[in-house]
């Protein structure tokens, strides 16, 4: 497991073996990729693709006091113009004098693809640190510098003793990887070479015994909460009132999180992961590295979820008579204020898409609220959702379509079954109301999707959807997808082949 000392991670098509093609039930999914029969199974036409430095993004531009820098054409900072403003302000709620999003694009032309980057690389990096001064500078590697062969390492290691910050290199270039949630895992490499380190103990507590007891009893009750950027701060709190009522320290990471606290990482007695998706290259490396265990298979989401997710954190703390009373308050609750949105919400029919643990998770709590799950789309596949599958009920009856992007398959899909309401990421959603579906996006940031109190939110502003659809109407009869009649007649599926497997 232990890639820390290569530059770069490998891709999770070889380290999970990871697949974004399929189409066919929950069940067969699960079977089929259990006997590792997914992994190479291609399209022999695809409409566009995630870009694993776009997703890298949605993680190393929320580190507070940091500047990021993107190497490549001023196309590929273009992103950086959507991420601007809501993660500024997400910056000043964790804290009032951050300065907010920076980002440099070294801006490389014809002529840089000729002759190389790596100067504009260092005069970028060079201007950051005087310029803005930050704790961290983040260096951002798309394609067009990989494939002319700019060492980003070497120029980062001749520059580090000439500036005050700290220089984080990323190796998340779009061309190596089908499956952009290898991004994850290059985000967190950079921050593993370069911003954790080795526990440190202070003189003072060396000296002092008491002082040494107390910050080990504060490490014992210390839990990592590997966040995600597309996560609100209510989901934040409501998550950190359920663990201090176990009387548990919570510190999030990395999202929002300043450089620095990188340095506490190993201080914790244990890492939880928000989505096994995200997180498990990093919780694996902690455990391998300073022997920090890991609760990686949990999402808080849903009534049943969050009940798992509490008490598999509580059973490692010796909390768990604890935990079981405090969510049959809060499960009992929850149920009488749900009861009136069931009533309304039964029957519906729901179609979901976005990250694979995600929405399982999710569709189960719409389950839980009365509706028909009839198909989920999930970015890609790989092992940790069997067992999100395995747990949900008519799963050998709900659709799974793996793809990233592939818009085609979804509008052949929404045409067939017309759901009542559309559940998708922020990005494909306006796909689904041209053809007159109902949309309610999940985790945007300013909305509380998590824990108990997150269902609750999520179901409140579901039904308020369902109760007035003729903006997605009006929308259907004065747009128009962008593909034939003869297309909606075709099997979905027609372009996904296995036999392309190299």
């Amino acid at each position: 497991m232990n890639y820390i000392r290569e530059k770069t991670p490998p891709v999770r098509e070889d380290r999970l073996n990871a697949c974004n093609a399929f189409g066919g039930s929950c069940c067969e999914l699960s079977k089929t990729g259990k006997k590792g029969c997914l992994n190479k199974t291609k399209r022999s036409f695809a409409q566009t693709q995630g870009c694993q430095l776009n997703l890298s993004m949605a993680i190393l531009n929320t580190i507070r006091d940091s500047v990021v820098i993107i190497h490549g054409p001023i196309g590929c900072g273009g992103a950086g113009l959507s991420f601007g403003a809501l993660t500024t302000q997400y910056h000043k709620l964790r804290d009032s004098n951050a300065k907010g999003y920076i980002w440099v694009n070294t801006n490389l032309d014809e002529s840089d693809v000729i002759n190389g980057g790596e100067k504009k690389l260092s005069d970028a990096i060079l201007f950051a640190d005087s310029e803005f001064r930050p704790s961290s500078i983040i260096i951002v590697n798309s394609c067009v510098p990989a494939l002319i062969g700019d060492d980003i390492d070497s120029v980062v290691a001749g520059l580090q003793n000439q500036v005050a910050a700290k220089l984080v290199p990323v190796h998340c270039e779009g061309f190596k990887t089908k499956i952009m949630a290898s991004a994850y895992d290059s985000a967190y490499h950079g921050i593993l070479r370069n911003l954790v380190r080795e526990p440190q103990q202070d003189a003072y507590e060396i000296e002092d015994k008491l002082e040494l007891l107390k910050a080990e009893y504060r490490k014992s009750r210390m839990v990592n909460v590997l966040n995600v950027s597309s996560m609100s701060r209510a989901d934040e709190l409501e998550l950190e009132r359920l663990l201090k009522a176990l009387d548990l320290k919570v510190r999030f990471l990395p999202c929002f999180a300043h450089p620095d606290d990188f340095e506490l990482v190993a201080e914790a007695a244990l890492n939880v992961s928000i989505c096994a998706t995200h997180d498990d290259y990093f919780v694996k490396h902690l455990k391998e590295k300073y022997n920090i265990p890991y609760i990686l298979h949990t999402i808080p989401i849903g009534i049943r979820n969050t009940n798992k997710w509490l008490l598999e954190i509580a059973e490692f703390f010796g909390e768990t008579e604890r935990a079981k009373g405090l969510i049959a308050v809060e499960s009992r609750e929850l149920n009488e204020a749900l009861e009136p949105f069931r009533s309304q919400l039964k029957g519906k029919r729901v179609f979901l898409s976005g990250g694979e643990i995600r929405i399982l998770t999710t569709a189960e709590l719409f389950q839980d609220i009365g509706f028909e799950v009839i198909g989920v789309r999930g970015y890609h596949y790989d092992e940790f959702a069997d067992p999100l599958i395995e747990a949900l009920p008519d799963n050998e009856k709900i659709l799974f379509n793996v793809a990233t992007g592939q818009p085609f398959e979804q509008a052949n899909l929404l045409e067939e079954f017309k759901p009542d309401l559309y559940v998708g990421h922020s990005g494909i959603n306006g796909w689904a109301t041209k053809q007159g579906i109902p949309v309610f996006p999940i985790f945007v940031q300013s909305i509380n999707y998590m824990g108990y109190s997150g269902m609750y939110e999520l179901t409140r502003r579901v039904t308020k959807v369902l109760k007035n659809t003729q903006f997605s109407k009006n929308f259907k009869n004065n747009f128009r997808l962008p593909y034939k009649s003869q297309w909606y007649e075709k099997n979905p599926f027609a372009y996904i082949d296995s036999s392309l497997a190299l």
